[in-house]
C-alpha cells in the first residue's frame, strides 16, 4: 500500500487536501480533497452554487481556506499570493474575459511572452528586436487561430476569438497546471467548434483542470471527473462512471438527459 501511495504522490501535480471555506455561517467548500495528476484532463462539474468558483479561488490564492492545505508539485502553497502561484506554473483563465481592449492579440501576447522571458517593460522593443519573442508570438497566434486578426484591437474581435486569446495568454505563461474556467461560456454556437478543437489540442504535458457546464466539452475533453454538490465532492471517476452514476443524474442533471446526449454525441466508450 505504501508503494502505491508514493507512486500516486509522485504523479500528482496539484492537490487540495480537506479544503474548507466558510463565509460567516455559510460553508461554501466542505472538506474537499482533489488530486490533479500530471498531464491530466480533469473536469470539475456541478450545478450552479455547487462551490466550483470558490474552490478555484482557493486553488489560485484569491481566497485563503478556513481549513485544509494546497500542495503544488510537492510544495505547500496554501498561503502563497496568486501572482507567485503563476510564477510557480499554475495559471488560470476566467469565466469573464480579462483582456486589454485597446491592444491587439499580437501586442497582448508580446507583452506576456516578454515578461515570461524576463524582458519586462521592454516588450514594445522586444516585439521587433527579439526573435525569440516574435517566434513564440507567431506560434501562439497560429495555434489559437488568431493570425488573421492579430492586428485588430481586442475589443472588436468576435467573442470566440477573445476566448481563444485568453487561453493563448495563459499558455504564453508556460503553465504546468492550467485551470480553464468555463472556456465556452457565452460563445455563440457558430464559434464553438473552433474553440473545442483548440482546447482538445492543448499540450499533453500541461495538467488541466476544466470547470465547465457544457457537457459536450466535458465528455469530449476529460479523462477524469469530479462532481461537486453543495460544496462537497459527491463522486469522482472516469467519464463512463460519471455518466452511469444515478446520484449524478438525480442531483446534478435531473434525469441525466444532458449527460446521455453528450455521451452519445461524443462517443464515450462503454463496456
Amino acid at each position: 500500500m505504501s508503494a502505491t501511495t508514493t507512486m500516486d504522490t509522485a504523479n500528482t501535480v496539484l492537490s487540495a487536501e480537506g479544503l474548507v471555506m466558510r463565509f460567516g455561517g455559510i460553508t461554501a467548500t466542505n472538506n474537499v480533497t482533489l488530486n490533479l495528476k500530471k498531464g491530466a484532463r480533469h473536469a470539475l462539474i456541478g450545478p450552479n452554487g455547487a462551490g466550483k468558483t470558490t474552490l478555484i479561488n482557493l486553488l489560485t490564492g484569491v481566497l485563503q481556506p478556513t481549513e485544509g492545505k494546497i500542495i503544488l508539485e510537492g510544495e505547500d502553497i496554501t498561503t502563497l499570493a496568486p501572482h507567485k502561484r503563476v510564477g510557480r506554473g499554475m495559471v488560470r483563465t476566467f469565466q469573464i474575459n480579462q483582456l486589454f481592449d485597446t491592444l491587439t492579440p499580437l501586442q497582448t501576447l508580446a507583452m506576456v511572452v516578454s515578461q515570461q522571458q524576463r524582458l519586462g517593460g521592454q516588450w514594445w522593443r522586444a516585439l521587433g528586436a527579439s526573435r525569440k519573442v516574435t517566434e513564440r508570438c507567431e506560434q501562439l497566434l497560429e495555434q489559437f487561430h488568431l493570425t488573421a486578426v492579430m492586428d485588430q484591437e481586442t475589443r472588436v474581435l468576435a467573442y470566440g476569438k477573445r476566448r481563444l486569446l485568453e487561453i493563448a495568454i495563459a499558455l504564453a505563461c508556460e503553465p504546468r497546471v492550467l485551470l480553464l474556467d468555463e472556456p465556452v461560456a457565452g460563445v455563440p454556437a457558430g464559434e464553438r467548434e473552433e474553440l473545442l478543437q483548440t482546447v482538445a489540442a492543448l499540450p499533453a504535458d500541461v495538467s488541466i483542470l476544466l470547470i465547465e457546464h457544457d457537457m459536450d466539452l466535458v465528455f469530449s475533453f476529460s479523462k477524469f471527473m469530479t462532481v461537486l454538490v453543495n460544496g462537497t465532492v459527491l463522486t469522482e471517476g472516469e467519464p463512463e462512471q460519471i455518466a452511469n452514476d444515478a446520484r449524478v443524474k438525480a442531483v446534478y442533471l435531473g434525469h441525466g438527459d444532458e449527460i446521455n446526449d453528450a455521451v452519445h454525441g461524443m462517443g464515450v466508450q462503454h463496456g
